[in-house]
């Protein structure tokens, strides 16, 4: 099918401010953000477009620990009043180790699906991705990388690197362009707009709350109709040399970034952070 070059601007300019304007209101009406993916979950009936083992992994790893895990954590921070056993237990460090478990299998997903698809280079780095995420917390350490901000609307803060989200935003972008070349370009808008969000905001630590909101409405979007190909079909533009060039290119911007990354973990007994210091284990508590 040949798509005007007008209608992949149009649909993609529009899907990414629809994206933007999403992950906005999902951060700042916490309630609302726990009821519309509950209803995500809840339509399984309608998720006619899943197939195989990844999308299948992918779309539940996705949905069920946003109904079970983020959302009522968040609503545990909201009403931080409430001294009940659910809302106790949902204000527990636990949850922080499982979104750091998601976030790993995130990444561990795609990076075997990588291998499989033989797209050696670009698997390296999501082994490299999945090495540098920051612990909730370390032992010796002093900082808090992953918390639910205190305050409302009690966004979900990831204080990782500029380095780290843009590495994983390239090597996600070329696992897509390999993995489901069709969906590259609408797949290419939720990585841009969860990037692009915390630099407009100016708060990298938001970055994995705006990684999360995107994702889940992609993947549902996704597994209930296609809507994206009929107006912005990326297949024709695949090439597999630009697909082993740009793995090449990934992992030539991984090695000295790993490298670097235990450097500074080794000397300060935790992982590096950007300019925005995460606050101190006392202080999050």
């Amino acid at each position: 099918m040949d798509i005007p070059l007008w209608h992949y601007i149009a649909s993609m300019t529009a899907y990414l401010v629809f994206l933007l304007v999403l992950i906005d209101v999902m951060r700042k009406h916490t309630r609302l953000a726990f009821v519309a993916v509950v209803f995500a979950v809840l339509s399984f009936p309608f998720w006619n477009e899943v197939e195989g083992w990844f999308r299948w992994a992918k779309i539940l790893s996705v949905l069920v620990p946003m109904a079970f895990v983020v959302g009522p954590a968040r609503l545990a921070w909201y009403y931080k009043d409430n001294q009940s056993a659910i809302a106790k237990f949902y204000r527990g460090n636990w949850v922080l180790f499982v979104l750091y478990g998601v976030l790993f299998l995130n990444i561990a997903e795609a990076t075997l699906k990588d291998f499989q698809t033989a797209n050696y280079m670009n698997a390296i780095c999501g082994v490299i991705l999945c090495a540098t995420i920051p612990w909730p917390s370390y032992k010796n350490g002093t900082h808090q990388y992953w918390l639910f901000d205190p305050k409302r609307p009690n966004d979900l803060l990831f204080y990782s690197t500029h380095a780290w989200n843009f590495l994983y935003t390239t090597w996600n972008m070329c696992f897509v362009y390999g993995e489901s070349p069709a969906f590259f370009f609408s797949s290419a808008c939720i990585l841009v707009a969860a990037e692009l969000y915390p630099v407009l905001k100016n708060r990298p630590e938001l970055y994995i709350i705006a990684r999360i909101y995107t994702l889940a409405a992609h993947v549902l979007i996704r597994g209930i109709y296609d809507v994206f190909t009929p107006v912005m079909n990326s297949e024709p533009i695949f090439n597999e040399n630009a697909l082993m060039i740009w793995g090449a290119i990934n992992l030539v911007l991984h090695v000295p970034f790993v490298i670097w990354y235990f450097r500074k973990q080794r000397a300060a007994k935790e992982a590096p952070f950007g300019h925005n210091e995460p606050p101190l284990r006392a202080q999050a508590a």
